[in-house]
């Protein structure tokens, strides 16, 4: 008998096991206790019995499991998934937010990755409450939601990513406006402007000169990147500026609405942030595209703009 038992033993505890399909993914609340996570394995199909789990963790008495999604994949033996609960080899995935999007491309990427329904990211992002003491008068968290590589796993809610895109925008902040006294609100509102008129770094300084001397001169920023977050904001982009677009009252329109728009339009990376912090002084009140897609030409007059606006038609309708 003696026999039967040491072998029957050997096989529970050093057999792999897996009834499970290609992977499973386990979540390990917080606080819960070696049985507790013994039945949420069992149930999962990663262990035979639960008991077999606070066996194993009585032989290890020092080890403590850590909480945490994991990804199981292949058969294993009781002692090879305790040593990966102990040693916290927690499963992620990397979901990586590029320079200038808005809240509106986050939850279109969250929700085309099987992350999270768009809905979801959005509703979250809706709510300006993480930012209150930044921007007390904040609409959204656009702005805020600092473009970077976050670690995700799925069990990540919309709350959550905010709450990570937030405090990486504070940690950001702090570093580069330190020994300032700049209004975050209206840097960043100016910086999302400046990240979407252009991805060349070199020229972000001279975009946000051209801003701010609008700003000084009264004149309207007729900034084409918030007529189509207008729209965006509508429900009514169709992937073109269209004239009704130019003509909508929307308070983020800047072709009808003086000075900057009520808030940012999209979520700027450091250079434009800097770049809206420490503006290049010019005189600069124009710029358009070049041809070649190199970046812009500028200008300091209108006449002088008009005539970089002809170049640029003139030799985009040659190439095309």
């Amino acid at each position: 008998m003696a026999v039967v038992a040491i072998g029957a033993a050997v096989f529970l505890f050093r057999t792999p096991y897996g009834r499970f399909g290609s992977e499973t993914f386990v979540e390990l609340e917080h606080g819960a206790s070696t049985v507790q996570i013994g039945r949420t394995l069992a149930q999962a199909g990663v262990i035979r019995y639960a008991w077999q789990l606070w066996a194993e963790r009585a032989l290890h008495s020092s080890s403590k499991i850590q909480a945490g999604e994991y990804r199981f994949s292949r058969p294993a033996t009781v002692s090879e998934v305790f040593d990966r609960l102990a040693s916290g080899d927690v499963y992620y995935f990397d979901f990586t937010v590029p320079e200038g999007s808005n809240m509106f491309d986050i939850a279109n990427a969250l929700e085309s990755s099987g992350v999270m329904p768009a809905t979801e990211f959005l509703a979250a992002a809706s709510d300006p409450e993480m930012v209150r003491d930044l921007a007390p008068n904040a609409r959204t968290l656009e702005g805020f939601l600092f473009p970077s590589t976050y670690r995700l796993t799925h069990s990540t809610t919309g709350f959550n990513l905010c709450r990570m895109m937030t405090a990486q925008f504070r940690r950001e902040w702090k570093r580069i406006a330190a020994g300032s006294n700049a209004d975050p609100r209206r840097t960043v509102t100016l910086a999302s402007l400046v990240e979407k008129e252009t991805g060349v770094a070199a020229e972000r300084p001279l975009v946000a000169s051209v801003f701010e001397n609008r700003l000084k001169d009264g004149m309207l920023l007729q900034c084409d990147p918030t007529t189509i977050y207008a729209a965006l904001l509508e429900n009514r982009y169709r992937n073109a500026i269209r004239r009704s677009d130019l003509a909508s009252r929307n308070e983020y329109n800047t072709y009808q609405h003086a000075g900057l728009p009520p808030g940012p339009i999209a979520n700027p990376g450091v250079d434009s942030i800097e770049a809206a912090l420490h503006p290049a002084e010019t005189k600069y009140l124009y710029f358009v595209a070049r041809p070649d897609g190199s970046g812009h030409r500028f200008s300091t007059t209108l006449a002088a703009h008009e005539h970089a606006v002809h170049q640029y038609r003139k030799k985009t309708r040659k190439a095309g």
